[in-house]
């Protein structure tokens, strides 16, 4: 079996190609231990936490603080109100979550080439099939315009979320503790995450 440096679209692979089902192991894996990256909820929801920001531009940089750190919950958050939005719908909840997962595990999280019948599939062929497939269950179920308010609703609720959600407290990533001034260039070897407020000696 022969190495490979395989290039197509914005992804980029150096290794063996593995077999299809391999790949889905593999990004399956990588699935699960992206959702288990999740922030506490009960941090997520500590009301004693929320307040009304001083200024437009203070409520745009709770958003963009917020976002980085709760990333994954606001995720999980628009993908429970999608799914909602099925709920009188059972069988098309079920489509639809199939859907999803084969986006998940054939694209967003594959770290693989994908092998079918001995031929690597390109990104950009796997992208297309993906939503080539996608486009026909919605219009077949006819559940676009549920779809569709269903995940407004989770953004609106996470942008709401983050306008009010103060951060202070939340733990910093080493850039913006650099431009915060808690750490200072030359320690190379300092934590990668701080609180915020926290002094280095």
């Amino acid at each position: 079996m022969l190495t490979s440096n395989y290039s197509s679209g914005a992804a980029t692979y150096t290794t063996i190609p593995i077999s299809t089902g391999d790949v889905v192991s593999r990004s399956f894996r990588s699935f699960t231990s992206s959702i288990s990256r999740h922030r506490p909820w009960l941090e997520f929801i500590d009301f004693g936490a929320f307040d009304i920001p001083e200024s437009i531009s203070a409520a745009l940089d709770r958003v963009k603080k917020n976002a980085r750190y709760f990333f994954v919950n606001y995720a999980i958050a628009i993908s429970i109100c999608a799914a909602l939005s099925l709920i009188g719908s059972p069988f098309s909840l079920i489509v639809v979550a199939v859907v999803c997962r084969l986006w998940s595990l054939l694209y967003f999280f594959r770290e693989d080439p994908l092998l079918v019948f001995g031929r690597v599939v390109g990104d950009r062929l796997v992208l297309t099939g993906l939503i080539v497939v996608t486009v026909i269950v919605v219009w077949w179920l006819g559940v676009v315009s549920n779809l569709l308010w269903g995940t407004a609703i989770g953004i609106d609720a996470s942008i709401v979320h983050g306008v009010f959600r103060n951060p202070q407290g939340l733990f910093l990533d080493e850039d913006e503790a650099f431009s915060d001034g808690l750490i200072s260039s030359g320690s190379s070897q300092r934590p990668a995450t701080l609180p915020k407020g926290s002094e280095i000696p």
